[in-house]
């Protein structure tokens, strides 16, 4: 199971950087920070879902279930803290402030992730 855990962690990095990075268009970033948005839910929608397709391709379908259950726990998570950063962060990137706080937030979901690898062992 260890390996498969890497693998799951590993998927969820390239989820996260794909969705987050990659993916994001400026109307979900504007989005985040007004709580209900549609923009924003489907941020953090595409997120969830990535979670859950991470989990199956480590795990296996036998687990989608649970796949599907963790996929919205990041879902709600993710969404939470985003928008967390954009009504409390610093958004001026010429400042510290702005990347302790960028930094905050990445920090946040990889722990997320750490949760969801270790509710998959638990």
């Amino acid at each position: 199971m260890t390996i498969t855990i890497i693998t799951l962690l590993v998927l969820l990095q390239i989820k996260h950087w794909y969705i987050d990075f990659v993916n994001q268009s400026m109307d979900e970033v504007v989005s985040k920070g007004i709580y209900g948005d549609g923009d924003g839910v489907n941020h953090s929608m595409k997120q969830g879902i990535g979670t859950m397709i991470a989990i199956v391709l480590a795990v296996g379908t036998p687990y989608i279930a649970y796949a599907a259950v963790l996929g919205f726990l990041d879902f709600v998570l993710h969404y939470h803290i985003d928008w967390t950063k954009m009504n409390y962060g610093n958004r001026d990137i010429s400042t510290p402030a702005f990347w302790n706080h960028l930094g905050l937030d990445q920090m946040a979901h990889q722990l997320t992730y750490l949760f969801i690898a270790w509710a998959m062992v638990a």
